[in-house]
């Protein structure tokens, strides 16, 4: 994997434990010569993962609607910077330069973004590994709600299983670099005919 998107927060929250960890996150990118594409901030957990990777030398390109591109937003310190009309127009910029996708905490627009990359994988529109960093336990309940609508038959286990859950992030870029995407194409097959 040459880049990964990196969805994440505006905000650091409350405790310095997932601070610490997109630090842990921008030296690894940084050490392995992984490019960062992100939203193209400067504040919250966005600015700390790619002030850590500038500050080591690696690449980091920023993808940011029109709208959020004001002084207090932007980062005018990375590699790269595309600016795009939509919101829609971001992700799609996004899943063209990247060959998959990583969740830390955030809100709103984090599992906005990282769902939709599951979704396109579940398609078969990608084959890209989709990964949550679950720092401090930060996604327990979203996994868990997961396996609330695999038991009543909104979602396939198989497709639960394509991401990737780790609390580390050595074993979270291990595992999505040996990830397989599942055959999608008889699934699609049996809901179009």
């Amino acid at each position: 994997m040459k880049k990964i998107a990196v969805f994440c927060g505006s905000s650091l929250g409350f405790k310095e434990i997932y601070k610490n960890d997109a630090i842990k996150l921008g030296n690894y990118f940084a050490k392995n010569t992984i490019g960062l594409v992100y939203g193209g901030g400067k504040i919250g957990m966005m600015g700390v993962l790619a002030d850590t990777i500038i500050e080591n030398k690696g690449e980091v390109i920023g993808v940011i609607p029109g709208l959020l591109r004001h002084e207090e937003v932007a980062h005018n310190g990375i590699t790269q910077m595309f600016v795009t009309k939509t919101m829609s127009e971001r992700k799609i910029k996004i899943s063209k330069l990247v060959d998959g996708y990583i969740a830390l905490p955030g809100g709103f627009g984090t599992l906005d973004e990282i769902f939709e990359a599951l979704t396109l994988g579940q398609l078969g529109i990608e084959q890209k590994p989709v990964g949550i960093l679950n720092t401090n336990g930060f996604f327990d309940h979203l996994i868990k709600q997961l396996d609330v609508m695999v038991t009543e038959g909104y979602l396939k286990q198989s497709n639960k299983e394509m991401l990737i859950v780790s609390n580390s992030v050595e074993d979270l870029i291990t595992k999505m670099y040996t990830y397989k995407a599942p055959d999608m194409s008889k699934v699609i097959n049996k809901v179009v005919s």
